[in-house]
């Protein structure tokens, strides 16, 4: 069996998005005659904590794992709140920033390049470079973000010569909470130097949507394969819908994804709607910043609000089944329009219909389309919003209200994993 290196930081029990894809990579390798060898934190500090995960670890993989240097520890002696928010991405807005949040985001930005996990880079080409030879291991594979980890890839490719590939789940100077690090000149062409130096020294790039592949073409003239994000078979027990006509938000509900436009057409379909008054139920699963919650308060909504928090996967893809409806916000911006979130494909074989709203031309707006399994509607569509929102609340009424979703085989873990392995 042909043994590849995985270097991540997301690993059980970290929870949130970042640990799926290669948590489900892993399990499925060994299914196409590959050994999964992944290296991890011994001492992580992970934003987000769901237990359940552990159970999901392939038995068949090898763990290993080294001791890390986590800033975010010492800056949690400072504000551990605030460490927390901007270490799992939820970046307050610049006018309402605090001292410490603006100290902290210049320092993120600033002395750790590329991110604060880059004080793992060292130790961890060290650790690996002994373990690589003396394991006979001819690839590896690291995953980002955090970025720092193909700096790890990149002095074991030189050192070693071994064929590397560089995954990136997200975009590194181009994902939209880049701008907001305050950065000076010289941090910024840093970034850049080290962006185009993995991407041109990696045999190859595996990205998860076709626009991001376009960009980093732009960069570099390595191969570069479009392997998305996918659903696994979940085991969730069945589970009656809510009574009420629930929408659901399921995922971090940052600041910059705040959509005035969806709160705007549910205040007046209140008003307008004694029957949707009464029936209607919004539920936020998840982190959500504050300035998503005064919105909603903005406009009068905020007696409709069920705010579940942080939950569990297993939870998570719970609420995606028993859920009315379920809405999927993109940030309106030309540098999210790459970005399609993991929980679209779990959301594409609930059987709810999905309600999107992002930028025009996103990548994920073509697969929910294209698989029949809700509306996209850009910031812009408001009345066709409200339009969709009030024939879905008629079907709810009707009992009538589900998706019936074409295409879905080809997102699923276990095909994709396949690809994966072609590609090894």
């Amino acid at each position: 069996m042909k043994k590849v290196l995985i270097i991540t930081y997301y690993w059980p029990p970290a929870g949130g998005p970042g640990v799926q894809r290669w948590l489900k990579f892993v399990k499925y390798l060994p299914d196409f005659g590959i050994q999964p060898v992944v290296y991890i934190p011994e001492n992580p500090t992970y934003p987000l904590v769901d237990e359940n995960l552990l159970s999901e670890v392939s038995d068949i993989a090898i763990i290993l794992k080294n001791k890390i240097i986590e800033p975010y520890a010492w800056a949690s002696v400072f504000s551990k709140n605030s460490t927390k928010k901007i270490s799992s991405g939820i970046i307050p807005n610049q006018k309402k920033q605090s001292f410490v949040q603006k100290m902290m985001l210049w320092v993120r930005g600033n002395l750790f390049i590329p991110d604060a996990r880059v004080l793992w880079v060292k130790p961890s080409v060290k650790f690996l470079s002994k373990y690589i030879q003396e394991n006979q291991i001819e690839t590896i594979i690291t995953t980002g973000p955090p970025h720092s980890l193909h700096l790890i890839g990149l002095s074991l490719k030189k050192e070693l010569g071994v064929k590397w590939i560089a995954d990136f789940r997200d975009p590194w100077t181009t994902i939209g909470y880049h701008k907001a690090l305050k950065l000076t000149n010289s941090s910024a062409k840093k970034h850049k130097a080290s962006e185009s130096e993995v991407m041109n020294t990696a045999d190859e790039l595996l990205v998860t949507s076709p626009t991001t592949k376009k960009e980093f073409e732009a960069i570099t003239s390595k191969p570069i394969y479009v392997i998305t994000n996918g659903y696994d078979v979940e085991k969730v027990v069945k589970q009656p819908l809510d009574e009420k006509f629930s929408l659901a938000h399921i995922g971090s509900f940052l600041s910059d994804r705040n959509p005035q436009i969806l709160w705007e057409v549910l205040q007046e379909l209140i008003a307008e709607n004694t029957q949707f008054a009464d029936q209607f139920q919004l539920k936020l699963i998840g982190a959500t910043s504050q300035e998503v919650l005064n919105s909603i308060a903005t406009f009068q909504l905020e007696s409709y609000v069920n705010n579940l928090g942080y939950v569990s996967h297993q939870e998570a893809v719970a609420h995606q089944r028993k859920s009315q409806v379920l809405l999927l916000i993109e940030i309106d911006s030309e540098e999210t329009k790459s970005i399609i979130p993991g929980k679209v494909f779990e959301y594409i074989v609930s059987e709810r219909p999905i309600i999107a709203i992002g930028p025009k031309d996103s990548d994920f707006a073509e697969i929910i389309t294209s698989t029949n399994t809700g509306s996209f509607f850009k910031y812009s569509e408001k009345e066709r919003l409200k339009a969709t929102l009030l024939s879905y609340f008629e079907l709810y009424l009707q009992s009538n209200l589900k998706s019936n979703g074409v295409g879905l085989q080809q997102y699923s873990r276990k095909n994709l994993t396949e690809k994966l392995a072609k590609l090894l």
